[in-house]
């Protein structure tokens, strides 16, 4: 089987007598028996770190659960900043949750969970923070100030939360290079590993901002501020 991985420039091919492997497994046969020079990430060998995900053929995946084929081609997550062969550095797009406000800030330790309301935001809890979803969002990669997928996703996990008492402020914060600057490509969920949909969350986000007398500022730009479209809200 031959592997392409990228390296600074350019892509070197390795072939590996190997078969239904996964693409992490050819890695580090590839860097124990071939080229102890290669760099790459992994942890958990389980999908849930999230630290090895990279592109394969265009395509974001964890390499630790793609099973590798023939003629692929290994590229790191794009829309980050490159150290080394397939390492990034997260620092940049792990910081919009902080930007975002996308924490639990003052909550109502008395309000009681039903199943129902647990349901509504459990499947965000999975995120693993992996990355591919600012790797695959093209407005992330025009706009570095964009908040970007799963900070938005956190978001929406704690303002439908009914135990949060701040609601308001992380609705105000996502309001500029937010949620309305997505464009609802829904080029983040394909690629997430957990099946979690960026896009419906986002969506669930703007019809929240709405109901809570929102426009989108773009909008009200585009009008130069008249036909009432002055994106702030209405109470």
């Amino acid at each position: 089987m031959k592997i392409s991985i990228q390296r600074e420039f350019d892509f070197i091919e390795y072939d590996v007598d190997m078969s239904d492997a996964t693409l992490l497994e050819v890695l580090n046969e590839i860097k124990t028996h071939q080229d102890s020079s290669l760099a790459y990430s992994s942890g958990c060998r389980s999908s849930v770190c999230g630290s090895c995900a990279v592109r394969v053929n265009g395509k974001e995946v964890l390499a630790c659960s793609y099973k590798a084929e023939d003629g692929d081609k290994v590229e790191p997550l794009k829309n980050v900043p490159l150290l080394r062969d397939l390492v990034v550095n997260m620092d940049a797009a792990l910081e919009t949750n902080k930007r975002a406000k996308a924490w639990m800030s003052e909550y109502d330790k008395s309000a009681a969970l039903t199943p129902q309301n647990e349901f509504i935001n459990a499947l965000q809890s999975d995120c693993i923070l992996c990355g591919s979803c600012y790797s695959a969002c093209p407005v992330y990669s025009v706009n570095e100030e964009f908040l970007g997928p799963f900070a938005l996703t956190r978001v929406w996990k704690y303002v439908s939360d009914k135990r949060e008492l701040n609601a308001a402020e992380k609705i105000e914060t996502i309001q500029t290079n937010g949620v309305w600057d997505c464009t609802l490509c829904n080029e983040c969920t394909l690629v997430c590993p957990q099946g979690i949909s960026s896009k419906a969350d986002i969506e669930k986000l703007r019809m929240k901002l709405t109901m809570a007398g929102y426009s989108d500022p773009n909008l009200a730009n585009s009008f130069g501020g008249g036909f009432g479209f002055d994106g702030s809200p209405s109470f």
